[in-house]
């Protein structure tokens, strides 16, 4: 064999196992005649179906994203027809009913291909046939297959709003994932959780500009970013844009049946269209840029100042570290004369740098009370301000955090944000999305572009959640 594409995820995120049901999975599908799986596909079924030491799914939720035609669905098949031989009882959901119309004809041929014979309807008093037989339901939007052997059944279905409310399964898949919304996402979430063995599984491409979905892109966020628990994670894709759509390294790298089942000379003439969409749909990028900001660059540049307006009162501080841990950011903000909140940002630097500029600042400034959140460093800045006799510093609880996005959201729909327009801030204000905290409607703010460090808002967000909330003490006035 000649060359063939990474075998290995790009980039993916997957729990400690010792032991998986994938080589099972893989087994029953090599049955076929005319189907074998490849490394990549074996690799990530045995991701997928790890188990713990109680038989238990070791990621109840899994999603993966690869290019087109590389075959992704071949894996979903392994582990629905590993479901149906031991009875599970499975939901397939997609976009279109094409779709999932597709998705239960490959079935079908597969478990013929695996020896398995259709049974006919059986007829009233009719003893059940025994062995390797299936029964399904052909039916356009209405598909299913039963084992009657092992009582394991897959329904096929288009995604709705409400679909699935009231049924129970114990697989869940969500095919074309990055059109799934969180409409949908809310009528099929609890459909597993009366199962003794539940499990999710996404798969689908990066979402394009015309992807109506945010479930996908915010799952692969939380498991990357390790926010989302017993979650796995795989991905074929590029870091960057790339400049050279004809780099061949770029083509292996992404494509892991390139030399397999696709060629070089396909991928070649997919160039000659909408060069956006094959850097997305054929290696893999996750553009950001395409979702809309939950600022609008028009609405933060309309609350800009020509000048610095005249300022009074007290000046507060927001020191945020970055979720990634590598940079720490430091805002001030102060009312104007007419009541508004004047803010900017201090500057942004990598924590590596240290944090005497960050005290050399507070020592020098006269501040009212600074704001400080994050993991990076917040201890080690809260022990060194103490050390230099500065008062100790705001940090937030979960719901203040959450009140303090609120405040701000607030303060900018109602124009009473004063700012000049430094370009880091209104690229990183303008090109964010909110990301859900809690279960209340609690929300902060996250990048839509990897490169811009939302720490830059959120530090600008503490800042002016500390100037609003402060009250100035009033001289008690006695009169007779």
């Amino acid at each position: 064999m000649g060359r063939v594409g990474e075998q290995r995820p790009t980039r993916s995120r997957i729990l400690p196992y010792s032991d998986t049901k994938g080589g099972e999975a893989v087994e029953l599908y090599n049955q076929s005649n005319q189907r074998h799986a490849l490394e990549w596909q074996e690799l990530l079924a045995a991701d997928i179906m790890a188990v713990n030491e109680d038989g238990l799914w070791t990621h109840m939720k899994f999603g993966y994203s690869l290019p087109r035609r590389n075959g992704k669905n071949e894996v979903i098949v392994m582990r629905e027809l590993w479901g149906l031989v031991h009875g599970e009882k499975i939901l397939h959901t997609a976009h279109k009913t094409t779709t999932s119309h597709s998705a239960w004809d490959r079935l079908v041929h597969v478990l013929s291909e695996c020896g398995y014979i259709e049974l006919g309807r059986r007829k009233k008093n009719e003893e059940s046939t025994e062995g390797k037989g299936f029964r399904t339901t052909k039916q356009f939007g209405l598909e299913t297959i039963t084992i009657p052997e092992t009582g394991g059944t897959i329904s096929f279905r288009t995604r709705t709003d409400n679909g699935g409310l009231g049924e129970g399964y114990d697989l869940l898949v969500i095919d074309e994932a990055q059109e799934y919304t969180t409409a949908q996402e809310s009528s099929l979430t609890y459909i597993v959780s009366a199962s003794q063995n539940p499990q999710t599984i996404l798969c689908g491409t990066p979402p394009t500009m015309v992807s109506t979905g945010t479930v996908f892109t915010d799952m692969r966020d939380d498991v990357l970013g390790g926010t989302m628990e017993e979650a796995g994670w795989a991905e074929w894709s590029v870091d960057a844009e790339p400049k050279d759509l004809t780099d061949v390294e770029l083509w292996y790298k992404t494509n892991p049946s390139l030399g397999q089942i696709l060629t070089e000379r396909v991928i070649r003439s997919e160039i000659r269209g909408d060069k956006l969409d094959f850097v997305i749909q054929r290696l893999g990028y996750w553009f950001r840029y395409s979702l809309k900001s939950a600022i609008s660059k028009a609405e933060w540049e309309a609350l800009a100042a020509q000048k610095l307006p005249e300022l009074s009162g007290k000046l507060f501080v927001g020191i945020k570290y970055g979720v990634d841990g590598n940079n720490v950011a430091l805002a001030i903000a102060c009312r104007t004369w007419d009541g508004k909140v004047f803010t900017e940002v201090v500057d942004c630097r990598p924590v590596r740098d240290g944090n005497a500029w960050i005290l050399a600042f507070l020592m020098k400034a006269q501040t009212e009370t600074v704001v400080l959140d994050g993991k990076g460093g917040q201890d080690e800045l809260k022990q060194a301000m103490k050390q230099v006799g500065l008062r100790e510093p705001v940090c937030p609880t979960s719901w203040e955090f959450i009140n303090a996005n609120a405040v701000f959201t607030q303060a900018v729909a109602d124009a009473q944000i004063v700012h000049m327009n430094q370009p880091s801030l209104t690229q990183a204000a303008s090109n964010c999305e909110r990301r859900n905290i809690g279960n209340n409607g609690g929300f902060g703010y996250r990048s839509l572009k990897d490169e811009i460090d939302i720490a830059l808002l959120d530090s600008v967000i503490l800042a002016t959640w500390a100037c609003s909330k402060y009250k100035p003490r009033t001289k008690q006035s006695i009169s007779y």
